[in-house]
């Protein structure tokens, strides 16, 4: 058995990692055979909170989870960590400005990115999913110059997976006939899920789901803008963001960060941009990534049509206004 890795879950008493904790106990994201600590951290009025939520880990019995520690300090909560789980964010309330929602983040990241500096594992995996997530990647990464930028990543799987399910959906196959969805972007309603690279198996072979979906108006209407607009939808509907969905997601781009991915399959993950596809470089921006021996490196070579040249333009403009917003607020 291997030695214990420490892992982190900020905003821990909160709902997303409610759903997240079980999943990294039981051993669905490291592996069956990977112990872990957990380390989770959230602020001094959740603390009474997350005393019931460490009793439920306790009562689940599972051997894999070796350590919890509950605090509102980053000292211990970062120390030797591993992988990190950055849920906890200031929620964009009604009627608050863009602006106002990251001056509270950066404040959050700041923090959290010293912390992880001083702290964690020089190879610490970090996967940002408090929103505005791509930005605060960004920042948590400013603030941790000693750790390698590309270790700093955003999550956009929630949204690879809600593309992949309306597809199989609009198709009457299995989810995971479907493969190569990619979210290009930043995780708001600019994003662009694309279709036109994604396959789709249909007795036995492959096949591109433009040509088996038959329809480019569904494809660039409808199914953006279902994507686009789904967390609003589950927010309408439930009265709350998503939170089981989020969770798997994150597990699932950690998963796949740790153990790599399937041979001729890649996934969308928000990195540190390299000028790949002509995207601004030093923003955080969903691309299609596979992942190698904990490595991730941008597919390349895929073509990007004029509609789809538009739509990441769209995204890339809102992701450079969010960053020079961000950066305002640090000079402050």
């Amino acid at each position: 058995m291997a030695a214990p890795i420490n892992v982190v879950v900020t905003g821990a008493a909160g709902q997303i990692a409610y759903s997240l904790l079980y999943q990294l106990a039981a051993g669905s994201v490291f592996g069956p055979d990977q112990p872990i600590n957990l380390r989770l951290l959230d602020i001094e009025p959740m603390m009474g909170v997350l005393k019931g939520v460490v009793m439920e880990l306790e009562d689940l019995a599972l051997p894999l989870l070796k350590d919890v520690l509950p605090t509102a300090d980053p000292e211990p909560a970062f120390k030797d960590a591993a992988a990190v789980f950055l849920v906890g964010s200031m929620p964009r309330r009604e009627g608050m400005e863009r602006k106002d929602l990251l001056a509270a983040n950066v404040k959050i990241f700041k923090i959290q990115g010293e912390a992880l500096d001083k702290f964690a594992r020089k190879d610490v995996k970090v996967l940002v999913v408090g929103n505005p997530a791509n930005t605060n990647a960004l920042i948590c990464s400013h603030y941790a110059p000693s750790i390698p930028k590309e270790n700093f990543t955003a999550m956009t799987r929630l949204d690879q997976n809600r593309a992949q399910a309306a597809i199989a959906a609009r198709l009457g196959v299995a989810i995971d006939k479907v493969k190569n969805v990619i979210i290009w972007g930043n995780h708001s309603s600019t994003q662009y899920p694309d279709a036109a690279q994604a396959t789709v198996e249909v007795n036995g072979t492959s096949k591109p789901v433009p040509e088996v979906v038959k329809d480019d108006k569904w494809l660039n209407e409808v199914f953006v803008e279902t994507i686009q607009k789904r967390g609003a939808a589950v927010i309408a509907a439930r009265k709350m963001s998503s939170a089981m969905s989020a969770a798997k997601a994150a597990g699932d781009h950690m998963r796949d960060w740790w153990f790599g991915t399937k041979p001729g399959q890649y996934v969308s993950m928000g990195v540190v941009s390299d000028g790949s596809y002509g995207i601004p470089k030093d923003i955080v921006f969903s691309l299609p990534v596979t992942i190698q021996n904990k490595q991730y490196k941008i597919v390349q070579g895929l073509n990007i049509s004029s509609f789809a040249r538009s739509k990441l333009d769209i995204t890339a403009k809102e992701l450079e206004e969010e960053r020079a917003e961000a950066n305002t607020v640090l000079q402050q």
